[in-house]
């Protein structure tokens, strides 16, 4: 694990995978994110924590560095601390012991407040029933995950340097698409994975339903009253 910035005050804090795959603006560990949000954000990456590893092995070796990485972010002024993947709710219950201020670790938490939700996934064979419970998902919300081997799933998983921005846009709203066709009772639609914030507007559009994903969420967070005290 490295801490990437030096010790401020009052910020957003971010675990990062270690990864290399490329973030626009919207996806949780990109700084342009933050910055046009005018959002202090610093980042831990933990080292090792491919996205093979979080997503597809859950490797609980992994749960003590992220443990570290939140209390470094804690110790760095993060008054907010999230992660850069949804898989990651699988252990929310232990990162918020860890410190003492809030911990959104994934949108896949917020599905217990919404009404009729669905979920998008990146890898709906890896988002088991377990890892929803541990997430307060209610029983039976749909979920869709990315075609297995699609632009953004392939070149995430092999932590690839290049990226096709539109056809990952298509490839969320093609799942998207298939929730809604497959569950037309769905109301709303939950990103859960921490690349797909910059594919919204497009899903919202296609399915014309509100999409809410981690971006969305921990903007709201940020910006009550009392997450500022």
């Amino acid at each position: 694990m490295k801490d990437s910035n030096p010790v401020a005050p009052e910020c957003l804090g971010v675990i990062l995978l270690d990864t290399r795959f490329p973030r626009p603006p919207g996806d949780i560990g990109s700084p342009a994110t933050w910055a046009r949000a005018g959002i202090p954000a610093r980042f831990v990456t933990v080292a090792g924590a491919s996205a093979r590893r979080v997503v597809q092995a859950q490797d609980p070796a992994l749960l003590g560095p992220f443990v570290e990485a939140a209390r470094s972010l804690a110790r760095q002024g993060a008054r907010l601390i999230t992660t850069s993947c949804g898989f990651l709710a699988g252990w929310q219950a232990e990162l918020q012991a860890a410190v003492d201020v809030p911990v959104i670790t994934s949108s896949l938490l917020q599905c217990a407040r919404l009404s009729s939700p669905g979920i998008v996934t990146f890898d709906a064979a890896s988002l088991q029933a377990g890892l929803l419970q541990r997430a307060g998902v209610p029983a039976g919300t749909p979920v869709q995950g990315l075609r297995p081997g699609c632009e953004l799933q392939s070149r995430i998983l092999a932590d690839d340097t290049q990226l096709d921005l539109r056809q990952a846009s298509d490839d969320v709203v093609e799942a998207a698409m298939r929730l809604v066709a497959r569950h037309p009772e769905v109301q709303q639609l939950v990103l859960e994975c921490t690349n797909m914030p910059p594919y919204r507007a497009a899903v919202a559009q296609a399915t014309g339903r509100p999409v809410h994903d981690l971006e969305t969420w921990l903007l709201e967070i940020w910006r009550e009253p009392r997450a500022k005290n």
